[in-house]
């Protein structure tokens, strides 16, 4: 998968980021930043919490379906997936995010 970081700015001034696969499918999307370089840090708060697969929590939504939220060390929330048809593909982007995460690019979509 050689996905990248889409970082972007929102119609409200803030700024967030989506982990994106080769596709353009978003795998995870971020919290909103106040400022560009909090969602920098951001980024690299999942380069270096993706690796460690005690920091996904694997959740269910309200209407059954399966998605994960990375946490960093702390505890707080670094990015929420989109929901999954099924476990298995939920796991499989777990797996996508914890093995490209740290090589991923970052297209700077702020300008």
């Amino acid at each position: 998968m050689a996905g990248k970081y889409a970082l972007a700015k929102t119609s409200d001034g803030k700024f967030l980021f989506n982990l994106e696969a080769e596709n353009n499918e978003k795998i995870l999307t971020s919290e909103s930043y106040d400022a560009k370089g909090s969602a920098e840090k951001g980024i690299e708060s999942v380069r270096s919490n993706a690796t460690n697969d005690a920091r996904f929590d694997r959740m269910t939504s309200h209407d059954k379906k399966p998605y994960f939220v990375l946490k960093a060390a702390n505890g707080e929330v670094i990015g929420t997936s989109e929901q999954y048809s099924s476990a298995t593909a939920m796991e499989d982007g777990i797996k996508a995010v914890m093995t490209n995460a740290k090589s991923m690019t970052v297209d700077d979509r702020t300008q």
